[in-house]
Order: structure tokens, then sequence, then C-alpha cells
């Protein structure tokens, strides 16, 4: 079967609920696991499928944000390694705002114990930072969002436009060069343009799925950002013109058993 072929067959069947696997593919293309995988890599980057271990899903439709467990469950290992890099760039006795997410939630884990004051715009953040004695942890008034325990309204906005802090740990559910940074609702975009705002450092640590995606509420260009902390299997040429926008991009080792 040619490539192309390949690549419809491969589009239409993980199109459909649920993780494909490798070996249902190889079965319909018959073609092996290797060139399966290798299929597999090129339609994740061009953004029309998730690799997952042993398979692939198809990619959530524009807007829709996922359930919060099932984002904290995917790229668990890498999410851990981003979030040792991420902490190390911010030093003791400094301001730093925590964006919601389950990264930034990984993010303020790592610095629990440490002697910062920290702005958490979501509950899980905050409980992370607060569990341990060290950083003093703030929240801005307003609804606490069903799930993310993301805090939301216009008082978020409110207390962000408030404070100057040295850094923000922001999150972004996609990353494209062509239209910045951009997330799955209005409200957040709005807390991440405001967090923005009021920090002299911006960092935006995120997985090498959300590169080269598209969400509907645009709140940053790339060229915003101070730095990306994102692993190393993310592809050569995002990262290149990234930097080419004077973003320092720091990339961790990838860890093993993705695909």
């Amino acid at each position: 079967m040619e490539r192309e072929q390949r690549h419809k067959v491969i589009m239409r069947t993980v199109d459909r609920p649920g993780i494909t696997r490798i070996d249902a593919l190889t079965e319909l293309t018959g073609v092996s696991a290797v060139t399966i995988r290798r299929d597999l890599a090129e339609l994740e980057q061009a953004g029309f499928l998730v690799r997952t271990h042993g398979g692939a899903r198809r990619v959530m439709k524009r807007g829709t944000p996922q359930p919060f467990a099932v984002r904290r469950a995917e790229d668990r290992a890498a999410k851990q390694a981003l979030a040792v890099a991420a902490a190390e760039l911010v030093a003791d006795d400094e301001s730093v705002i925590i964006d919601n997410g389950t990264t930034c939630q990984a993010v303020a884990a790592r610095l629990a114990g440490r002697p910062i004051t920290a702005m958490c715009l979501s509950l899980h953040s905050a409980m992370e930072l607060g569990g341990r004695a060290g950083a003093t942890v703030l929240i801005p008034g307003g609804p606490v969002e069903t799930d993310t325990l993301a805090l939301t309204g216009s008082g978020v906005v409110s207390a962000l436009r408030d404070i100057a802090v040295d850094a923000v740990i922001l999150g972004s559910c996609s990353i494209s060069l062509t239209h910045g940074l951009a997330t799955t609702t209005w409200e957040d975009a709005e807390n991440k343009r405001a967090a923005i705002t009021a920090a002299t450092r911006r960092i935006l640590v995120a997985t090498p799925r959300k590169l080269n995606h598209v969400s509907t509420f645009r709140f940053a260009d790339i060229g915003d950002l101070h730095q990306l902390v994102t692993t190393s299997d993310a592809p050569r040429e995002i990262l290149t013109a990234v930097r080419d926008m004077g973003v320092q991009v720091i990339t961790v080792p990838a860890p093993a058993g993705k695909g």
C-alpha cells in the first residue's frame, strides 16, 4: 500500500473513538509496525492525530476541552521532566504566577517547599504548594471551574492587573507558528493575557503534542515569551523557528516508551 493511501486508511481508522492499536493498523495496511510508527509520527506532526503508547487516537476538535483527569494522565513522565526544568528557572524569594493546567500543576509540585511567593490560577496548583511549608500561596477571588479547579471570572483578571511578579509559568492548549498561543475558552485566554502583562519573565512549559496545533482563543504571540521548556523530541524545525523569534528554547530528554 502506498504512503498516501496508508495515511488515509490510518486517519479514517484513528478518527473513531478510543485508541487504535499499531497491530490493528499493520493488519489493515499490510506493512510493518516500523512503517506504521513512522506514519503515525508524520501524521502527528501534521496535527492529524496523537500518538499513544502502542497506538494513536484522534485529535480533539478545536475548542473542545479534555477532562482534567485525561489530560493529567497524558505524557505524565514528560510533564515531570519539564516540571524539574521549569522549577529551576524560578529562584528562591522570587514571585511567580502559576497558570492552570496539568503541566503547571506538575511545576507547582516541584516548587513546593521553596521560599517563593506564588499566585496560583487553579486550586490544584495551590494545594500542591500549600501542602508544604515554605511558599507564600495566593489565589485570586472568583468562581472555581468544575473539574479543572481553575479560578475564573473578572476577579481573577482584576487581581492579576494589581500585581507585578518576577515570572509566570504558562500553559497553552496549542502553539502555532502562524496563530500563536491559544486556549479553548475565552475566560482562560483573558486570564493568561493578564498574567503575561503582570510578569517580567514569561515561561511556557509544554509537551510536543501542543506544538503545531491551533485552538480557538488566542492570547499571545510566541515572540511574547522569554523561554519555552519542552522535550527533545519536539519537531526541530518548529524549535528553530521559535528560537528565531528571540525565545530561549530549553529542551529536556524525552522519556522512553512513546509509541
